[in-house]
């Protein structure tokens, strides 16, 4: 059934390393704007399968903040920490395919194979995999597996899109990316199969997220198109920048909403989205009530089937 036949469904899915930023919220809102306008449902989905990076007590913060913003989801949360065997099946699936392989492969072997062939990897930056591990492991001890991104012949793999902020998108997966990983070495689940997964059983039919996230969608699309499941449209929204110029991140030390005055929040996100400073704002449910229909007039390319 493909997303034009089906009832709207939107998701925002935060990872609980720490409490929402400014720049969380934007996403948060955006995609919540989105769906009410859509007159569709919103999902919160806690994306923990990387467990090590987990804080204690984040998950629960961030549903309080959701919750003193107004922004509450339809359902009850769903935790990818909890999603193992539905994640195993769709490995399952690609490996009796022969589309996923065992990996041997440490970063230092990665980097070594990409030296050897004339490539430099950047510093810090993701490895693009060379496919050392694709015809067998050659003596090395099986870790991750990984899903093969060549196209018919073994020819370069084009994945096109449109997103309905940034337009056309396009990128050639096999050389930007490579062979990417579905389940780490350690056992921990790969974001990438995950959300596939849970977007497809949650019904999902519209990611509406950071922009910092679009390189994110060649890599779903490909696993979606092998697994046989849907493709939700995207809009990928603008970044909230630290003074650096970087976008704000928990990495780069971005501090915790501040919700003593949570009108105020909404309507620093809702500048970042480009609606009207001007809402009535005597509370929060007054805001979002007149911020649905903000959105509604302004926001990129309604969808197709509520056009």
């Amino acid at each position: 059934m493909s997303t034009e036949t089906r009832l709207y469904t939107g998701r925002f899915a935060p990872s609980p390393t720490g409490p929402l930023h400014s720049g969380s919220l934007v996403a948060a809102l955006a995609s919540w704007l989105d769906a009410r306008a859509h007159d569709g449902r919103w999902l919160v989905r806690i994306e923990d399968v990387d467990t090590p990076r987990c804080i204690a007590g984040a998950t629960e913060t961030i549903l309080q903040q959701l919750a003193t913003c107004g922004l509450l989801a339809d359902a009850a949360p769903w935790w990818q920490s909890q999603r193992g065997a539905a994640y195993q099946k769709a490995l399952g699936q690609l490996q009796a395919r022969a589309l996923a392989y065992p990996c041997g492969c440490s970063r230092k072997d990665i980097a070594a194979a990409l030296l050897a062939r004339g490539l430099t990897p950047e510093r810090h930056g993701e490895l693009v995999y060379p496919g050392t591990c694709r015809q067998g492991l050659q003596g090395r001890e099986p870790g991750a597996w990984r899903v093969r991104t060549d196209g018919l012949g073994g020819s370069d793999l084009h994945i096109a899109w449109q997103d309905r902020r940034l337009g056309p998108q396009t990128q050639n997966l096999s050389q930007a990316v490579g062979d990417f990983v579905l389940r780490r070495a350690d056992g921990l689940w790969a974001y990438q199969l995950a959300v596939v997964v849970d977007d497809a059983e949650q019904g999902v039919t519209d990611v509406v997220r950071g922009a910092d996230l679009a390189d994110n969608t060649p890599r779903q699309i490909h696993l979606q198109r092998l697994l046989g499941l849907p493709t939700p449209r995207t809009l990928h929204t603008p970044l909230v920048l630290a003074a650096d110029g970087q976008k704000l991140s928990k990495q780069n030390g971005a501090i915790a909403l501040d919700l003593s005055l949570p009108v105020r929040a909404l309507q620093q996100a809702a500048q970042v989205l480009g609606l009207p400073p001007d809402l009535p704002s005597a509370t929060v449910a007054e805001w979002l009530a007149a911020a649905v229909p903000a959105w509604r007039a302004s926001c990129p390319a309604r969808c197709p089937a509520v056009a």
